[in-house]
């Protein structure tokens, strides 16, 4: 029994010491995105700033789309919970108000972490992190569960005007469908169409924001992402919400 004692608590330290060293290594990681942007996030980069070697770092992550992956799904996740928290602080409020503050919560995160929102919506995602198993994936499902979650439940309780499914593309209305049966139907194809228009223009404003493609004519977006949200909210009968 002592050795087993024994055995757990030394397995337990190298899992914290282990542990300890990944978010050195992450925060290594982040400070130079944040500092000097993605070409500087090498693994010999990173390992110089954590005091390791090259290859030492191998023992951490395969390689450099590995390390991405995992530093990218920490920001993920880090967005993810913001979301929750601004949802989460209105409970008992009603849907439509949930999903304007998840909305907002969102922006003011991307607006303060530009480097980071760059990494996880402006940047190709590597094969290996667009596997299933993978820490990306996994975080990118989590993430989407919010606003999915949020529009489920209003789909429930007040649908939303949708298009008639025989009115769409073919190619559309099978992927629509595809996507529609991986969330358990949740929402029919039709409305799951009107839930990704509505993310891909909230999605492609904060893009074009964050990474200052309107500066040319806008200072201050802001005005511009709330006209966004009004839109949105017509688009899926939120009356009331603000």
């Amino acid at each position: 029994m002592r050795e087993v004692t024994m055995a757990a608590g030394t397995s337990s330290r190298r899992a914290r010491v282990r542990q300890a060293a990944l978010e050195e290594i992450h925060g290594a990681a982040r400070t130079l995105l944040v500092e000097q942007g993605p070409a500087a996030v090498t693994i010999n980069a990173v390992a110089r700033r954590v005091g390791m070697s090259g290859p030492a770092l191998y023992h951490y992550y395969a390689g450099h789309d590995e390390l991405v992956g995992a530093v990218t799904a920490d920001f993920v996740r880090e967005l993810t919970a913001t979301m929750e928290q601004a949802r989460d602080a209105r409970d008992g409020a009603p849907v439509g108000e949930r999903i304007l503050a998840v909305c907002r919560t969102m922006r003011s995160w991307a607006i303060a972490h530009p480097a980071e929102f760059g990494w996880v919506f402006a940047s190709p995602v590597a094969a290996p992190n667009r596997q299933p198993d993978s820490p990306r994936h996994r975080a990118g499902q989590q993430f989407e569960q919010v606003l999915l979650d949020l529009t489920a439940e209003l789909w429930r309780t007040s649908p939303f005007p949708v298009p008639d499914p025989d009115g769409l593309p073919s190619a559309q209305l099978d992927q629509l469908t595809a996507y529609s049966e991986s969330i358990d139907g949740r929402l029919p194809p039709e409305a799951a169409h009107v839930f990704l228009s509505c993310w891909i223009r909230l999605y492609g404003l904060l893009c074009m924001e964050v990474l200052h493609q309107l500066d040319f004519a806008y200072a201050d977006l802001e005005p511009v992402f709330e006209e966004c949200l009004r839109d949105i909210t017509g688009i899926l009968g939120m009356a009331g919400a603000a």
